[in-house]
């Protein structure tokens, strides 16, 4: 659980540090704002990846009659996120996901709410491909799931190369999603 009252008090510090008065009138409220907003944008590290899947893994009979392998495909989830080596932001997050069902499906709304969740942490985009993709193969029961995500990180957009156009892209692939390149396909980015 966070505790704002800390969070609060090192703002203060914070923007003592950098030369500024936190007493000045647009900045006398700005450490309770900086912690009301930190609560809501770092939501899931108050969670672990098997709690999540708990909370979003609302399931649906998979009526399929054949045994052939089909694919659910979700696109363009949109998520944002913190970097933990500079607390900047990701932004203009994309990420992909696919998984393979096997006897159940999980509600669409849960997958973004998944992507959403697992992104509301100190993350690296490597690791919140991975976060997800556990944490969907956990809920809808499948080891098969791939994730693909593409963003723009503040660290190099808005500080030190100052790049604006770098997009970062990643992939984790979880069993036939590893060996399988159709399935991968199906995530990538058109």
């Amino acid at each position: 659980m966070m505790n704002k009252e800390a969070i609060e008090y090192h703002i203060r510090g914070l923007i003592e540090a950098i030369g500024e008065d936190p007493e000045r009138e647009g900045l006398k409220e700005t450490p309770a704002r900086v912690a009301r907003m930190l609560e809501e944008v770092l939501e899931g590290t108050a969670y672990t990846n098997h709690q999540i899947a708990e909370m979003f893994g609302k399931t649906f009979d998979n009526d399929s009659s054949t045994d052939m392998d089909s694919a659910v495909v979700m696109k363009d989830i949109t998520v944002f996120s913190y970097c933990e080596h500079h607390l900047a932001l990701m932004y203009d997050m994309t990420v992909n996901v696919a998984y393979i069902p096997r006897g159940r499906v999980l509600g669409l709304s849960k997958i973004a709410r998944i992507c959403d969740m697992a992104a509301k942490r100190l993350q690296l985009q490597e690791r919140l491909g991975r976060d997800i993709a556990e944490i969907i193969s956990e809920a809808a029961g499948t080891p098969d799931v791939g994730v693909m995500i593409r963003g723009s990180h503040s660290c190099m957009t808005a500080r030190g190369i100052r790049n604006a156009s770098a997009k970062t892209v990643t992939g984790t692939f979880m069993g036939a999603f590893r060996d399988r390149t159709e399935l991968k396909e199906l995530v990538d980015f058109d």
